[in-house]
């Protein structure tokens, strides 16, 4: 996107990543009804244009921000043509080692550069919370903040590294899936693997693939 794009009153945005946005800004979840009747049209229409990746175009986002009664627009043009818009949980923490309990479910829309993505699809939902521990070590180290490209029920692909939550607490692990059980990993050769049996196998939640990582050197 370009300032240029913005005051020619071109296409210019995602009408998924407005949601996100608006939500951030009035401090309370904004849902696609809410949008429709800002813009007066249905919320099945709504739902398509997010379902075709819509984008929107200035005089819809003036429409928005009279409704909501907030301003976006300045968000919006600090924005480069790749960014990414997440949401960030500074208080989540995935665990590294023996398990870590979400402290809040608190978050923040951000933007990032899509260079940070290993790989990057507009049709996934991307979060970033913290990792603790160093079971992960060294690929992973406590405190870098992991980038998380959501499962929607897709397989597991073995060795790859996911956040997941199990029994209530939450996890950052390598994983590999057989016929009935789960095997854990660790990078850390002072970890030994875990498995977990098809028994407690609906104890699993997996949330995501870990697709990028940010190190405070």
């Amino acid at each position: 996107m370009s300032i240029g794009n913005l005051l020619e009153g071109k296409i210019f945005m995602k009408l998924k990543n407005l949601t996100m946005l608006l939500s951030n800004a009035i401090g309370e979840p904004v849902n696609q009804s809410m949008i429709a009747t800002s813009l007066g049209i249905t919320r099945q229409t709504i739902s398509n244009r997010i379902k075709n990746d819509s984008e929107l175009t200035v005089s819809e986002l003036a429409k928005i921000e009279k409704y909501f009664s907030v301003n976006i627009t300045n968000q919006v043009k600090g924005l480069a043509s790749d960014d990414v818009l997440i949401d960030y949980y500074p208080d989540v923490f995935a665990s590294c080692g023996s398990g870590s309990i979400v402290f809040s479910d608190d978050k923040e829309v951000i933007s990032m550069p899509q260079k940070l993505f290993s790989k990057y699809s507009r049709n996934k939902n991307y979060s970033m919370i913290h990792a603790r521990g160093d079971s992960m070590s060294p690929f992973i180290n406590d405190g870098d903040k992991l980038i998380i490209e959501h499962c929607l029920g897709e397989q597991i692909i073995d060795n790859k590294v996911y956040v997941f939550c199990y029994k209530n607490e939450f996890f950052v692990k390598r994983l590999a899936k057989n016929v009935d059980e789960i095997i854990i990993k660790s990078d850390n050769p002072s970890y030994s693997d875990r498995c977990i049996k098809s028994i407690d196998l609906t104890d699993i939640i997996v949330i995501g693939l870990v697709v990028g990582i940010i190190r405070t050197v």
